[in-house]
């Protein structure tokens, strides 16, 4: 399965491992599904991931964020979008959307409830991590 997984689940599963967006992350280790990336996208994550106020609440350090990309990398699949997707009231959430339509994804997994409210887009279901996850199984 191919899917975009919104910067939102990956980041509460790098902080929060024990919940659905951790076993998001472990099942992408696992190699249970293929993810879609974009430049937009893993700058996004990387800004993200650089705030100090975040680093300082949950002890993330370089050495996290990197062995955290390089997982990323070695699972995904990077696109470069072409198309000019806008249907999110957020335009900053049109990246995830533009992904996952260019890079022929099954799923869109966000915790993100405006981009949950659009349900699809041309045929890309939109999951919440623990639909996902029992898609998996």
């Amino acid at each position: 399965m191919r899917a975009v997984i919104d910067t939102n689940v990956l980041v509460s599963g790098l902080i929060r491992p024990r919940g659905a967006p951790g076993a998001v992350l472990r099942a992408l280790r696992d190699g249970r599904f293929l993810a879609v990336v974009s430049p937009a996208i893993l700058d996004e994550i990387i800004d993200v991931l650089s705030r100090p106020w975040l680093r300082d609440k949950y002890e993330i350090d370089d050495q996290g964020v990197e062995v955290f990309l390089r997982l990323l990398m070695l699972r995904s699949e990077l696109v470069e979008p072409h198309s000019e997707v806008r249907r999110c009231r957020d335009p900053d959430d049109d990246k995830f959307l533009q992904t996952a339509v260019d890079g022929r994804a099954s799923r869109l997994v966000s915790g993100d409830a405006d981009l949950l409210a659009l349900g699809s887009i041309e045929g890309v279901a939109i999951v919440s991590p623990a639909s996902f996850l029992d898609e998996l199984d």
